[in-house]
């Protein structure tokens, strides 16, 4: 028999019983967009983190303390802390930091006129903060250097907050009640939305010097000497990025009278939180992997269990097409070729099912889908693989089978 026949043969074979021939595809069907939706979230997952930690601003460097450790030698109380000076001696001696940021934050009722909000988030910051986070200036302008050393009771409002204190009014020149302390507004932001779960359209800005004074927690916080959690700096560009690193921990080793080999600051960079993350997706990944090979394997067990059976039905089909000069292999790879084409079928249905169900969970569902090409060629492929592995035992069998007895099998 020719390649031509044995597909024929085969084709019969399945069209003659479709709707056991469907249900057989289903498991392999199943098991094919499972893989192809399941790698289409977990590479949404890595897009929309690199997304968000992108949108914080461009060649940014995270530089860290640990407010934890203590001083070699030193008592409990004696401890290496990163400060707001720490942060101006970046920005005034490392010559390829372009811009850097710090950021502290609290909360406080903001009321003008007869508005009053709650629980409003202030972020103080510095003036390169629109450069350093990317962030652009719809009307007014953001506070600068001299705002800073004076502590200028200043307040730039984020969109959504300026809508919902001023409604159609200009805001700028006008002073909001900040807890107990008046603030003239000298700026609004454009919108920015929600980046890394916090929305930065509802915040008011003012200086941080101006945050310190005004709005720390307690006056214990105030001598423990303005700590601040992070400094975002801005490097000239990617191929400066680790030179730059390796000088601000220098700088502030110096300024701490510590070793940088001590561990006491850290600095990473927006790729090494993107690798972070795509570490801790990977297990994720796996799992939804190993999820989808199983749908696989019960597909091919299907297929085997339902070519097993039609060998037994068929016992003296076989028997005759022995009896005219079919040989073993010819037997063998006409059922071969059966269970073959029930995994290919399903696979092709399974891609499309797979391709659409990525599409439509990601425009209806919260989480953000990424149809990765890959998937779609290792689905196939596994579903070819299945079909062939799963197939091979019962077409063996038939072409085994001794044609004197399938002949008198009634």
């Amino acid at each position: 028999m020719n390649l031509n026949e044995i597909l024929g043969v085969a084709w019969e074979g399945l069209t003659n019983n479709k709707m056991r021939a469907l249900l057989t595809m289903l498991g392999v069907i199943i098991g094919v967009a499972a893989v192809i939706i399941m790698m289409s979230v977990s590479a949404g997952t890595e897009a929309a983190i690199a997304d968000q930690i992108n949108s914080l601003g461009a060649d940014l460097i995270f530089v860290q303390g640990s407010m934890s450790r203590a001083m070699p030698g030193g008592g409990g109380g004696n401890q290496v802390s990163l400060t707001y000076d720490d942060a101006l001696a970046i920005g005034q001696e490392i010559e390829t930091a372009v811009g850097y940021s710090v950021e502290m934050n609290s909360s406080q009722t903001v009321k003008y006129g007869s508005v009053s909000m709650e629980a409003v988030s202030i972020l103080g910051t510095t003036a390169d903060f629109t450069s350093v986070r990317e962030v652009e200036i719809s009307d007014g302008r953001f506070f600068n250097e001299s705002d800073l050393e004076r502590e200028t009771k200043v307040a730039v409002l984020a969109p959504t907050l300026a809508e919902e204190l001023f409604g159609e009014a200009d805001p700028i020149g006008q002073k909001v009640t900040v807890g107990t302390t008046k603030l003239t507004v000298i700026g609004v932001l454009a919108e920015k939305g929600t980046v890394s779960g916090e929305d930065w359209d509802s915040r008011l800005y003012c200086p941080i010097t101006t945050l310190f004074d005004k709005f720390v927690p307690s006056r214990f916080a105030a001598m423990m000497g303005n700590r601040v959690r992070m400094v975002y700096v801005q490097a000239e560009s990617t191929e400066v990025i680790d030179d730059t690193i390796d000088q601000i921990l220098l700088l502030l080793a110096k300024r701490h009278d510590v070793s940088v080999s001590d561990g006491y600051f850290a600095a990473q960079t927006q790729q090494d939180i993107i690798d972070t993350q795509a570490s801790t997706t990977e297990a994720f990944r796996s799992l939804l992997a190993w999820v989808a090979g199983v749908s696989l394997i019960v597909g091919g067990i299907g297929i085997m269990n339902i070519m097993l059976v039609s060998v037994t039905e068929r016992t003296r089909e076989i028997g005759i097409r022995q009896s005219v000069g079919a040989t073993e292999n010819d037997i063998r790879w006409q059922f071969l070729a059966e269970a073959l084409m029930l995994s290919l079928v399903g696979g092709i249905i399974g891609v499309a099912a797979g391709v659409g169900g990525s599409v439509l969970f990601g425009q209806l569902g919260d989480m953000r889908t990424v149809l990765v090409p890959l998937s779609v060629g290792l689905a196939f492929g596994s579903a070819a693989l299945v079909g062939i592995f799963f197939g091979y035992y019962p077409a063996n069998k038939a072409a085994q089978l001794d044609p004197i007895e399938a002949l008198r099998h009634e």
